[in-house]
């Protein structure tokens, strides 16, 4: 007897609903592929500091795009499905307020000019789809194996909002032990070298500056991953035939409207105090449900306080989390922007001349 019995939702689920087949998985590859490919050699061909107004514009984009998604997956695979789709589109796009943080101090601290900014993130971007895919498929099948793993996806979402409320960690991207080998094994040219991530001197092939870059910003995405995909399978009914589809889709939307995102909201940042403390009640609630609805369908625990192991669905309906999850988001932006942060006349004197460094 394993420690927590089969989800009856994943036993009953699986097998009903539409049947997502391999051909549904390359449709969304190549619509994504077609979308990146205009995005790179059409929309953004030449590299351009990107405007307020134009960020704007692609963050709705992006937006839209999703929900648009998200009413294909209500027509096709259900309601709750939708649901879910949008909660951890939500989720996901949330926590990918951290990450325009963190990219804002590697460019910051490399001096890459804004231009080349976004060609960065496009790569980026592009390697962390890769990236998630197998996060998702390796995570759902953890799952779906072994089901004493939601307790502990749950207990470390609990762990990581605590650690992002009250910790504070100082970043100094060149230090990673990731560039260190890097720098051993492929050399490194001293000098910025425009939008080019390798060049060739005196016949020999080196890497930029900028591909350094690249290579912090994919690392640091598996860091990111490490927290979003427990997240999403948080959020997804477990063992649901639309399961991994539902998960890999929602995260790869708030992914792609990232790069728009961060040129929207990377120079006003600060203005989010209160940010983290949102996103950290987010991870808890998400996890502590992950653990809770582990523990109402333990086998054993059911026997013993009168549950049915076979109840089926959320212990917390999914309409229900995603009013939770907007309210706490919500709650955190709002009472920024009502109680921002006071700075003396020295550091506003400060932010008046300074800003990221440009090379």
């Amino acid at each position: 007897m394993h420690l927590l019995a089969p989800l009856a939702a994943a036993v009953d689920l699986a097998a009903s609903g539409p049947t997502i087949l391999m051909w549904h998985w390359l449709a969304f590859a190549a619509m994504v592929a077609i979308l990146l490919t205009l995005d790179l050699t059409v929309f953004h061909k030449k590299a351009h500091e990107p405007s307020l107004k134009e960020s704007a514009f692609w963050t709705l984009f992006w937006a839209a795009l999703a929900l648009a998604f998200n009413a294909v997956v209500w027509w096709w695979l259900g309601g709750q499905a939708a649901i879910e789709f949008l909660t951890g589109y939500l989720v996901e796009w949330s926590l990918s307020m951290d990450n325009v943080f963190v990219f804002a101090v590697i460019f910051g601290y490399f001096r890459v000019p804004l231009k080349y900014q976004y060609r960065v993130l496009f790569w980026g971007i592009l390697g962390a789809v890769l990236m998630r895919l197998s996060f998702v498929l390796v995570g759902a099948e953890l799952v779906e194996r072994f089901h004493w793993v939601m307790p502990l996806f749950g207990a470390f979402l609990v762990y990581t909002g605590i650690k992002l409320a009250f910790g504070e960690e100082d970043s100094h991207p060149e230090e990673s032990a990731l560039v260190k080998l890097f720098r051993r094994l492929i050399p490194v040219t001293n000098q910025s070298e425009g939008d080019k991530f390798f060049v060739r001197e005196q016949g020999r092939l080196m890497a930029t500056p900028l591909f350094l870059v690249l290579l912090i910003v994919e690392s640091t995405d598996v860091l990111f991953a490490v927290d979003s995909v427990p997240a999403i399978l948080g959020i997804v009914t477990p063992g649901a035939h639309y399961m991994r589809f539902v998960a890999f889709t929602s995260n790869v939307f708030a992914i792609l409207g990232l790069r728009a995102l961060y040129f929207l909201l990377a120079g006003v940042m600060d203005m989010f105090r209160f940010l983290n403390y949102g996103l950290s009640a987010v991870l808890v609630f998400v996890g502590g449900k992950m653990i809770i609805e582990a523990v109402r369908h333990s086998e054993s625990l059911a026997t013993w306080g009168g549950w049915d192991p076979h109840t089926k669905g959320h212990l917390v309906h999914p309409a229900v989390s995603l009013l939770v999850i907007v309210g706490l988001i919500g709650t955190s932006v709002a009472a920024s922007l009502a109680f921002p942060e006071r700075k003396d006349g020295a550091e506003v004197a400060d932010d008046k001349a300074g800003g990221p460094p440009h090379a």
